[in-house]
């Protein structure tokens, strides 16, 4: 169901006074956040000389500014970070070797993410996979107990998303030969990581390196995945199958709004306010909130704290007929009333 004309007015109308980027903010805010990774992660790597409990203790701050430097990257992504693509382009780039993820294939596949949230037709790239009630009936027991295992809190937020970050991004086997802009990306990132190893291994020795980087990219690969998955995975989501499907409707109640700590929403570069965020990708992270307290139409949205994120780790399954989330074990417990029906 396409927005009519009236409809795209309308939001054009309440979203494009906060359009664009400010080229001192965004500077600001990459030099500030670059700077702040650069100490804490040094300071990381001369604990190792003190104790590795240290060493772990620092890695968690560090892979939170890793994750704010995702989030520039992010925004960098979809042109709204600095007026020059190219610098955008560029700084996505460096910042996509730290976070391990290719920019130009990211970017494309983050692109269909925001292009079709919550169309059931159209679920692929970008998404965590989410199956119906129908579709999980109509598995075979192998397939089923291996969406289990893939929806699984444990899976999903520690091995998958070492997985994702560590293992496909270095070959993501699902994307079509004919993105070349995007496979050149891919390799061209490789390429960096390698170098960097290389340099690694010549100045402060590769073993040190790894036992800072390490734990520092799996904390942060947790927290991306967590982070991401909050956005879109709630009981009251919007999930339409396309004919039905609309999309500032799915903006603005498949997106999660999450209300974070202030330290915390400084951290994740206000992304929480992701209902907003996916109305228009063209607003940069620092003037999401503005943009939300100013204007009364965003607030008829999902809210949620940081308790009520973590109740939402065990859904898993569209019930189309009530038009919800539901973990496997409500999934169970209806399952003769469904049957029955």
């Amino acid at each position: 169901m396409k927005p009519d004309r009236e409809q795209v007015e309308r939001w054009k109308t309440v979203l494009s006074p906060y359009f664009g980027p400010d080229h001192r903010r965004s500077t600001g805010q990459l030099a500030i956040t670059a700077g702040l990774y650069a100490v804490f992660w040094t300071l990381a790597f001369l604990s190792l000389g003190v104790g590795y409990w240290l060493t772990l203790l620092l890695a968690l701050p560090v892979a939170a500014l890793l994750m704010r430097l995702f989030m520039i990257q992010h925004d960098c992504g979809h042109g709204s970070y600095f007026r020059s693509q190219r610098l955008a382009n560029a700084v996505g780039f460096v910042i996509g070797v730290l976070a391990l993820t290719p920019y130009h294939y990211w970017r494309k596949t983050h692109a269909i993410h925001h292009a079709h949230s919550g169309d059931l037709d159209l679920r692929a790239f970008g998404d965590i996979s989410t199956k119906t009630v129908d579709e999980y009936e109509a598995m075979s027991r192998l397939q089923r107990l291996g969406y289990r295992l893939y929806r699984n809190p444990f899976v999903l937020f520690g091995p998958g998303a070492a997985f994702h970050f560590l293992v496909k991004h270095r070959f993501p086997w699902d994307v079509p030969r004919a993105w070349k802009r995007e496979w050149r990306s891919v390799w061209w990132t490789n390429a960096a990581l390698a170098a960097l190893l290389v340099l690694a291994w010549l100045t402060i020795g590769l073993d040190r390196f790894l036992m800072v980087q390490i734990p520092v990219t799996l904390f942060a690969c947790t927290l991306g995945v967590w982070l991401f998955y909050v956005q879109h995975q709630f009981e009251d989501a919007y999930w339409h199958w396309h004919e039905d499907w609309n999309y500032y409707d799915a903006g603005l109640h498949g997106s999660s709004f999450l209300q974070l700590p202030k330290p915390i929403q400084w951290m994740t570069a206000n992304i929480g306010l992701h209902h907003v965020h996916h109305l228009s990708s063209r607003i940069p992270n620092y003037r999401l909130q503005r943009c939300h307290d100013e204007n009364r139409e965003l607030w008829a949205v999902t809210r949620m704290t940081l308790l009520d994120s973590f109740k939402t780790l065990n859904l898993a399954l569209w019930d189309e007929g009530r038009r919800k989330l539901i973990s496997f074990r409500e999934y169970r417990k209806r399952r003769p009333r469904m049957a029955g029906a």
